[in-house]
């Protein structure tokens, strides 16, 4: 079984900034969100009832931020794992979402916009090191692992998991306020309770 979830909500998440592998703290709600993801992944732990459990985070600090929450509910620690880092989106990362839609309507007029940066890592630069952090897990029913990853980086995992064509990975939901279960070749999503 894999609990995936995404970091919470960052600063530059509200401000519509790109942030690939650059850095931004949780806002409150954000926080918030955390607390709740964790609870949920804890609650997924304690039901599974058995304890060889691994919590792993990408390296960029939202995420170590948000896996920080998960490990003072579930008692894990933290193993860092750099297959798990969000898309480099090159030259983009910083900038408002806006300005550079605007520069460049035709990348933006689909999920695809996030493959597109100059200096940035390709679609299948992160499904690769996605591919290869799926491969390097036990086989199931032996796997149990907490991630604590990003939008992309969760869409394309989760794609690959369940063998979906591009299209239909990129259309996936990347909620920071929900925990998604991988188990058996299925995905279920578990939402947490609203948090203001």
């Amino acid at each position: 079984m894999i609990v995936l979830l995404r970091h919470g909500e960052t600063f530059w998440n509200r401000e519509g900034r790109i942030q690939g592998h650059m850095e931004s703290d949780l806002t409150p709600l954000g926080e918030r969100q955390a607390a709740a993801m964790a609870g949920l992944a804890a609650d997924l732990v304690r039901r599974d009832g058995r304890g060889d459990w691994r919590l792993v985070a990408s390296p960029i600090g939202r995420a170590q931020r948000t896996a920080g929450i998960v490990a003072a509910a579930t008692g894990l620690a933290i193993e860092t794992d750099a297959r798990l880092a969000e898309i480099s989106c090159g030259a983009w990362e910083g900038k408002l979402r806006a300005d550079i839609a605007h520069l460049h309507p035709e990348k933006f007029a689909t999920r695809e916009w996030f493959f597109g940066a100059p200096g940035g890592e390709t679609f299948e630069d992160v499904a690769a090191r996605a591919a290869d952090w799926l491969a390097s897990l036990p086989p199931e029913p032996g796997r149990r692992v907490i991630a604590v990853s990003h939008g992309v980086w969760g869409r394309l995992a989760r794609g690959l998991y369940a063998g979906l064509d591009r299209q239909a990975t990129l259309n996936q939901d990347v909620p920071q306020d929900a925990v998604y279960r991988l188990q058996d070749g299925q995905i279920d999503r578990f939402d947490c309770e609203p948090v203001l």
